[in-house]
């Protein structure tokens, strides 16, 4: 086991180290000029008090605090396993709620509390490629929430002029200080509550195409080589 894993195994270092990961979120964001690119959308809808599913692909999951109106509630799904905790605990440093859960553990529960919050009213995020990918593949579960709870989709990517892309399944991106940022947002999708199994599957290809699109344009507009997504899915079932 390498020393890191041995450390966050421990509840109090795994505190410390969501506690600082949140500290260097507020340095990247107050140290960079940000551009926002449909920015419209997400505001016409808190505007108005709609909720909707915020998608983003899990490479690009550590700035997303930076993305949103902390006066709104977001529930957003994270993994069990100990990565996925440690990300919860950071983005709690920021009012985001989080709901543990995913296609191996807790699926079903975390499916039904999300669907819940956006009938409430509140707002909901999800990594459709995560916990494990295959990278920047959307599953079934994103399609699934949107359809019983008849929110919209609407998907969002962040870029940086600098950072490390690292050479994990889902290309984790972190950004240094004093960088030039975007927020790229994509049109909301709606996935029909009648809808077929051919249906959802042309709304999940429709996501996934969506999201890649924003994420490529993230990355032009930082001057960055675009992403590739895993050549095909794995065929592991329906998954959040």
């Amino acid at each position: 086991m390498r020393p890191l894993k041995r450390i966050l195994k421990s509840e109090t270092m795994r505190r410390i180290f969501s506690w600082l990961a949140s500290l260097y979120i507020r340095l990247i964001y107050h140290t960079g000029a940000w551009q926002v690119v449909g920015g419209d959308i997400p505001e016409r809808f808190w505007s108005e008090g709609r909720p909707f599913i915020l998608a983003f692909w899990h490479g690009r999951i550590l700035m997303m605090p930076c993305c949103w109106d902390h006066e709104k509630t977001i529930y957003i799904l994270m993994s069990q396993h100990r990565d996925g905790q440690l990300s919860a605990g950071a983005v709690g440093h920021f009012g985001i709620k989080t709901v543990a859960g995913s296609s191996t553990r807790g699926g079903a529960q975390a499916f039904r509390t999300l669907v819940k919050a956006l009938k409430n009213g509140d707002y909901v995020g999800i990594a459709p490629d995560g916990p494990r990918g295959p990278r920047m593949r959307a599953s079934e579960g994103i399609i699934s929430v949107a359809r019983l709870s008849g929110a919209p989709i609407i998907p969002v990517a962040f870029g940086s002029t600098n950072g490390r892309r690292f050479s994990s399944w889902d290309r984790f991106f972190v950004a240094w200080p004093f960088g030039r940022r975007v927020l790229v947002w994509g049109d909301p999708l709606s996935v029909d509550r009648a809808a077929s199994p051919e249906d959802e599957e042309a709304a999940r290809r429709q996501v996934e195409d969506s999201l890649n699109a924003v994420t490529a344009e993230a990355d032009r507009l930082t001057g960055r080589p675009p992403v590739e997504p895993d050549a095909a899915p794995k065929d592991e079932g329906v998954a959040l």
